[in-house]
Formats: structure tokens, sequence, C-alpha cells
């Protein structure tokens, strides 16, 4: 079948001007890309052993957002457990510990799993319509800090190690000063600013270290709680010892019992079965409220953010979200899944409606990789911790943007 001459001549003439267009290629310096434009006859002769070097050519080296080491959305990376001296107002930790769980073990692959789904974000191209910001240019430094090296098979000894690393990162000067960090000057017991770590998990017992580590700096702390599960059992049924009462269902239970928690906690997306109404009045002496996965079809999702907030007030909070909080059909890959959650949307639309709270830290836990399918976990668990950057340095929550198009003052 022979082309029409006149289609013919239209392929030929776009490649002719395709041909003479110079190449280009960027360099980037802070948040600024440099066009820098390469002629074409560059690329017409293989190399002389006397060519330019990389450097000389192509300046400093960016990685692609399918290359380079694995760091969250590309951050700057640091094992800041042994380098005293990396600076940060806001640390990603990961804490791959899985030993404490009760049904589908995987999530010690979490922190990999997350910082992989994060690989197509990047400090460059941060700024969301929803939050109208870019987290990194609010004046904090944010980097990674790596994983914690726990023991696979010692709990009690994984336990201690995850708090002493919390309790390493929390002591360290923050990076910056001011308004960035005030709110923790103003609960903290010793009247310094301390950094705020996200991490990543992990099963939800690495709540319990975090939660031990807070408690030395502000005192008892509020919780927020993203679970389809309470989290608030006395013990796992059958036989128990001391060492097996710290699951990923009990870590509350216990914690209330240390007296880390205020009473003024609560959780949100609430849909596990449960033993009978004991279970229900167990959970409340433990110091939560509950708010159901049912409730946003009921009361909406603007009077959730409403109950949330004037639950935990002007208390220092600290936020923990189970992925298992949404729907399994949206986020598969979790240790406990159950059916009837949240979209990842409606989770996100509530996390935007907590900001101004007084966050000293936050989680997001129980991703287990291997039940998987095309990352659509990991990359939904990126984008919440995204979320958590713009959430924890903002003063309030943002307004909704122009219908159909943002206007000039919102971009």
């Amino acid at each position: 079948m022979q082309m029409p001459k006149t289609a013919l001549a239209t392929l030929l003439g776009t490649a002719i001007v395709l041909a003479n267009l110079p190449l280009t290629h960027s360099h980037r310096d802070g948040h600024h890309h440099e066009q820098v434009q390469l002629p074409l006859e560059e690329f017409a002769q293989p190399s002389s052993s006397g060519s330019q070097t990389w450097l000389e050519k192509y300046g400093k080296q960016i990685d692609q957002v399918f290359s380079g080491p694995l760091s969250f959305s590309h951050l700057p990376y640091s094992r800041c457990l042994e380098d005293e001296n990396a600076q940060f107002d806001i640390a990603l930790l990961g804490m791959p510990f899985d030993t404490a769980v009760t049904y589908r073990p995987g999530a010690r692959f979490g922190p990999y799993a997350i910082r992989s789904g994060s690989r197509r974000q990047r400090e460059s191209r941060g700024y969301t319509l929803s939050w109208k910001n870019n987290p990194y240019e609010l004046g904090s430094r944010i980097i990674d800090c790596g994983d914690v090296p726990v023991n696979p098979f010692d709990n009690a000894l994984a336990i201690d190690q995850m708090e002493v690393a919390y309790s390493t990162l929390l002591g360290r000067t923050p990076a910056s000063e001011g308004s960035v960090t005030s709110i923790t000057q103003h609960f903290a017991k010793d009247g310094k600013q301390h950094p705020r770590i996200v991490s990543l998990g992990g099963d939800h017992t690495i709540v319990l270290p975090i939660l031990r580590s807070l408690n030395k700096v502000y005192g008892p702390v509020s919780v927020i709680h993203f679970d389809a599960h309470l989290d608030t059992w006395p013990s796992y049924p059958g036989p128990t010892s001391e060492q097996s009462r710290v699951t990923h269902g009990t870590f509350f239970y216990l914690a209330r019992e240390e007296g880390l928690m205020t009473n003024t906690s609560i959780h949100a997306g609430i849909r596990c079965k449960l033993s009978g109404v004991a279970d229900l009045e167990n959970d409340a002496s433990v110091g939560f409220q509950l708010i159901s996965t049912d409730d946003i079809d009921d009361y909406g999702v603007a009077e959730i953010i409403k109950r949330v907030r004037e639950r935990v007030g002007d208390s220092p909070v600290y936020l923990s979200l189970d992925i298992d909080v949404i729907d399994p059909g949206l986020a598969p890959a979790t240790g406990t899944p159950e059916a009837g959650g949240w979209t990842t949307r409606e989770v996100k639309r509530i996390i935007r409606g907590l900001a101004g709270l007084n966050f000293v830290g936050a989680d997001i836990v129980e991703v287990a990789p291997a039940y998987d399918n095309a990352e659509i976990t990991g990359i939904a668990a990126a984008d919440i911790v995204h979320d958590f950057l713009s959430m924890l340095l903002s003063s309030k929550p943002p307004a909704p943007h122009s219908l159909f198009a943002p206007a000039k003052d919102e971009l």
C-alpha cells in the first residue's frame, strides 16, 4: 500500500524540522532549571580519547525519576544515626520491623516500598493544587535518614533499638530556627526546639517505642489514629508472656499503661470485627473516641475533620496512619486487610483538614509490598507522606482552589 504524496510530504517536512532543532538538557540548581542547548553536531561523531568529561560536557549529575540511589523523593540521604553532623528539621526514618504481626508478615519491606513509590516525586516539582504549596520550599530542611537496622530475631531488642534511634534524632538541634519548629519548643519539657520525624513502617508496633521517645520530650500526647483496627486490645488470645503482649494490635493499650497518651485521642476509619461491646468499652478506657468507616457516608468528610480537631484540641498531637484504613481494592499490600475502607482521595482530604494542629510527629505503617500489584500501595503511601510534609509545615488547612482553574494568587 502506497502512502499518499501529501502525507509523505508532510512526514518528510516534519522530519526535516525536527532534525534541525537543537537538542537540550537541563542543569538543576536548587529548584531552578537552566536549559543548556547542545548543537546536533555534538552527537554526529563518536567521542575521541581526548573528549570532554561528563562534568565538562553535561555538568552536575542529575538523576532521572527512575534512576539514582533510593531515597524518599530523591531527597538528600544521610545515615543520621551515626552522622551527628546531619542537619534537618524533618527526618524521614525507616523502621523495617514486622515480627509482631498477627496475620501476614512483610512490612519490614515497607520503607523500601514507600521510597520506591516516591521515585516520581521530587523537590523541584512538589507543588500541589490541593495544598497550594511545595513543602520543600517552606523554609525547612527535609532529609531521608535511612533505616533503623532492627534485629529480626529479638523483638525486645528491636523495640529498644527503635526507641534509641528515634530519641537520638529527636534530640538533635533543628537545622532551622523560628516558625518551622516553634510548636515543638512550646510543648517540649526542656523549652527547646526539636526536629520532627516521619516514620516509615514497619508494622504498627513501631508506635510504642516512638511514643516512649516522644514522652521523654513532650510528656503524654494525643494520638490521631487512622486504621481499620482499634489496636487497643490488652493482649492477643492464647498463652501470653510479658514480651508476647507487645503486638501490632496491643501497643496502644501498653502505651496507656505507661502513661504515654492523653485521654483525648481518636480513631478514624475503624471497621474491624470485634468480640462485642466489651472491646469498645476497653477502647474508651484507653482514651480513644471512635470514627467508623461508615461515618463518612452518614456525616461527610467535613464533619469527620471537625470531630478530630475538636477531640485533640490544642494538645501536642501524634498522627499514626495504617495503610489498611484505605480499602484493599486501592491499597492491597497490607498485613490485615479489611473490606469497605476509605478511598485514597478521602484520606488525603481528611489529612488536609488537619493542618494547623500541634503535630510533633507522624508515621505511615503496615505497607507490605509482597501483596502489592504495580506498586499501587507503595505509590499511595508515598503520596500520603508528601501530604504529611505539607501538613506538618502548614499553619491551617488550605482553602479549595477556584473551580476549573486556579486563580493567579493560588499559584
